[in-house]
């Protein structure tokens, strides 16, 4: 669909790796994200993500990801990502306070859940456009 005059907070057609070991919230999160004009790849656990990227990085612009899953959490992999692909951005989720206060940022951006489809492009679109690092 031809983008409307005057609408900024759109995906643009850029891609987000989603990493959601829930089937209900992965579903919506990739749906808003799709109506914000974003395309979206959706895995259900970091080492599903990893063997994605290590496929093919450049396809996605950001990866989206929730901080408790099995397996490894969504903190350490965001760390592998930046440690791997300085450039790609990752924005963390999860719907635990107690998991956000205690493992602090590690300098990735995070949403609280459950989060608006207003605050979820606001943090996607800072994450993207923030300086990388190369």
């Amino acid at each position: 669909a031809p983008e409307l005059p005057g609408r900024s907070a759109s995906g643009q057609g850029l891609c987000v790796l989603v990493v959601e070991d829930n089937e209900a919230v992965g579903s919506f999160a990739t749906e808003l994200l799709a109506d914000l004009g974003y395309n979206t790849r959706w895995v259900g656990n970091a080492a599903a993500a990893l063997a994605l990227l290590e496929q093919n990085h450049l396809t996605f612009d950001v990866v989206f990801s929730d901080i408790v899953m099995p397996g490894m959490g969504g903190i350490e992999m965001a760390q592998v990502v930046r440690n791997r692909y300085p450039g790609l951005p990752v924005v963390l989720t999860s719907g635990y306070s107690n998991v956000l206060a205690q493992e602090g940022r590690h300098g990735f951006e995070l949403l609280q859940k459950p989060y608006s489809v207003e605050t979820l492009s606001r943090i996607i679109q800072k994450a993207v456009a923030a300086p990388r690092t190369l």
